[in-house]
């Protein structure tokens, strides 16, 4: 656990159960399990995020601990988490047994599986499919037994429960410290959901540029081919900003960019634009916000979520 750890070492390596039946025998030796899956970082693609293997409750020794910088404190609490290969869900709770809080696991089709501990929101249940890239849940802080600073405990296990070390992209993790570029975009294409750069198809404007000064991205989702929609955040006020950029400059389009404080009034802005819809702004602290939009016909609409 690194050193914001407010209580103790709380990044404990649980024994987790399987849910499944898989002979170990199955599986000759740690590489041979990961062999047959491309893990990519559990984080959208093009976003940059901080590695660490070094605390002392790792006891395996290939558990890691992600944050968007060593010393960020709370800020990447509500960041979106996504699945670092396709699969099953075989596990979406919150555990009171260990410290792992609110925890998802995924079983690939190879027998492996990742893990996702300290969540503080999931967005899929157990048995469902889900596709590399996905949405699974939002990073956070949760635990039954310790406080600590929010970050990302993730693992890749072999069939037999064995924690193995981590692969991205195809290569390995740089243990015990590392800083990784997300290349969780689809089969390891270029970035595309990084709506901190300006939109593709010539439009010049990105998100942060749309919200102001202060303002950084902490989830995004698409609007078909069309474009994206993104939620950003400024710690320096509470506010949140939503805005739905396209990725085309030609013309124009029906858009929406919306905003809704749980218990208040829902913001949006709706109309033809060229560019994007919004910026939609609110204060939200230690409250939960649905946000969303649509290009077209191609609409998201969040669940209450990023409730810090």
């Amino acid at each position: 656990m690194r050193k914001k750890i407010l209580i103790a070492s709380a990044c404990v390596t649980a024994a987790l159960p399987l849910l499944w039946t898989t002979p170990a025998s199955a599986v000759s030796t740690a590489s041979a399990a990961a062999a047959g899956v491309t893990y990519q970082l559990p984080f959208p693609c093009g976003e940059k995020w901080v590695g660490s293997s070094k605390s002392s409750a790792h006891t395996a020794g290939y558990e890691i601990d992600f944050n968007g910088s060593a010393t960020d404190g709370d800020a990447d609490l509500g960041r979106t988490v996504v699945a670092a290969a396709a699969g099953k869900v075989v596990m979406s709770e919150y555990r009171t047994t260990d410290g792992f809080g609110n925890v998802i696991k995924i079983q690939h089709t190879d027998g492996t599986v990742t893990l996702y501990a300290h969540l503080n929101s999931r967005s899929v249940a157990k048995g469902a499919s889900v596709k590399q890239g996905q949405k699974i849940g939002t990073l956070g802080k949760s635990s039954a037994k310790y406080k600590m600073a929010a970050h990302l405990h993730f693992e890749v296990r072999t069939s037999a429960g064995k924690i193995v070390p981590a692969t991205f992209n195809g290569s390995r993790f740089g243990y015990p410290n590392a800083t990784v570029t997300s290349r969780n975009c689809g089969g390891g294409s270029s970035p595309t959901s990084d709506t901190s750069k300006p939109g593709g198809g010539g439009n010049p404007y990105s998100a942060p540029q749309v919200c102001g000064s202060g303002f950084r991205q902490i989830d995004s989702a698409a609007l078909g081919s069309q474009g994206r929609v993104a939620l950003l955040y400024n710690a320096s006020n509470g506010q949140n900003c939503v805005v739905a950029l396209r990725n085309s400059s030609s013309g124009k389009a029906s858009m929406t960019a919306y905003l809704e404080v749980k218990g208040k009034k829902r913001a949006i802005d709706k109309g033809s634009f060229q560019y994007y819809a919004g910026p939609v702004r609110a204060k939200a602290l230690r409250t939960c916000v649905k946000w969303g939009g649509s290009i077209g016909s191609a609409k998201y609409d969040s669940p209450f979520e990023h409730c810090s």
